[in-house]
């Protein structure tokens, strides 16, 4: 590939990337709920998930992926029920004493398994990988240090974009003490979560 090439891709991601999506509902709705370290968790199974899906493009994978149309719809679904969950889980602690700190015990491996299962059952990501990437990029001359960079670049993007939005929602968590601010951000959390299931329910691509 050229550089011309790697930074064609680099824009389409990063324009693709910053545009809210259900992963990034969910991903302010974790930070407001349980604080900057479980979103930057739920952002790694983000990652994780997109590089999946680029691995899956670069390797041919995708006639498999075609063909297995069905098992994303359940994909989607488990990720839909998953965050209606969460959701339910922020609302019931709105008005208990922990407040929205009570939720930061959120095991990181569990924000993590949230934000790869999201992010398999996220159509926008699946058109991007499936279907946009092979008009950016020759994906029959990709060679082993082409893979290597895509990756590295990748998770960069990502990673650069999805860090401001956990840092501002968490920004926003810590500087509301008060209990009733806290309960009313915990139900906007809830709120948010929940739109983002119904989102990932009904939209398909």
């Amino acid at each position: 590939m050229t550089l011309a090439g790697f930074l064609t891709y680099a824009l389409a991601l990063g324009v693709a990337a910053a545009i809210p999506g259900p992963g990034v509902v969910a991903l302010v709705a974790r930070a407001l709920g349980s604080g900057f370290g479980a979103a930057m968790a739920f952002s790694l199974g983000l990652i994780l998930g997109d590089l999946t899906y680029l691995a899956a493009a670069i390797f041919g994978l995708s006639l498999i992926a075609e063909a297995l149309g069905a098992v994303f719809v359940v994909v989607r679904y488990g990720a839909a029920l998953y965050l209606a969950y969460l959701a339910f889980r922020l609302w019931r602690a709105a008005g208990a004493a922990a407040g929205v700190g009570g939720q930061s015990r959120d095991r990181p491996l569990t924000s993590f398994v949230a934000g790869l299962t999201i992010t398999l059952g996220n159509p926008k990501t699946i058109v991007f990988y499936l279907a946009i990437l092979p008009t950016l990029v020759d994906l029959r001359g990709v060679t082993a240090a082409d893979c290597v960079t895509l990756v590295v670049i990748t998770a960069a993007i990502l990673f650069a974009v999805m860090t401001p939005y956990a840092a501002l929602a968490a920004r926003a968590r810590e500087s509301l003490r008060r209990p009733a601010f806290r309960a009313r951000l915990n139900r906007g959390a809830a709120a948010i979560m929940a739109g983002a299931a119904v989102w990932t329910v009904l939209r398909r691509a």
